[in-house]
């Protein structure tokens, strides 16, 4: 799964939110809000191949009243055949931000498939100015092919 920091204003709506729907999630832990929007790249997928590859943009935002920095992430990734992989690691997109109150972080990101539907769901671990850790939820979202869904 590569990573790249890029926005894209096309999965938002005037007033700045991301579009909520099947191919999208939204959940607030601890005053950290994440939402999630996908998209299917079909020119950068092979059909004939099997080959099926996924953006997924992210904002996270401090809706709450401490300062809290992200420190690891991790995905669980669920294909149509029910395989799952989970993908771990320290950041995201080689950064780990700090979110004051107030404070956001946005960032796009890849996941390939095999098969022309699937979900991820995960976390992210966070700290708190005085040192507590927690997980702050990641709400499953529908990676799905245009009209692959019903």
């Amino acid at each position: 799964m590569s990573e790249t920091k890029k926005q894209d204003s096309s999965v938002q709506e005037a007033d700045g939110n991301l579009v909520s729907g099947p191919r999208s999630g939204a959940t607030t832990t601890r005053g950290i809000r994440i939402e999630v929007r996908s998209e299917f790249l079909p020119e950068r997928s092979s059909v004939k191949d099997g080959s099926y590859l996924f953006l997924y943009h992210v904002r996270i935002s401090n809706v709450g009243s401490e300062t809290a920095q992200l420190l690891s992430r991790e995905w669980i990734i669920t294909n149509a055949d029910g395989e799952v992989e989970r993908v771990k690691g320290g950041g995201v997109i080689g950064e780990y931000p700090v979110l004051p109150p107030g404070g956001s972080f946005e960032y796009t990101s890849y996941c390939p498939l095999k098969t022309a539907v699937g979900s991820m769901q995960g976390s992210y671990q966070m700290v708190t100015a005085g040192g507590e850790r927690f997980d702050a939820l990641i709400a499953p979202f529908t990676l799905a092919v245009p009209n692959a869904l019903n």
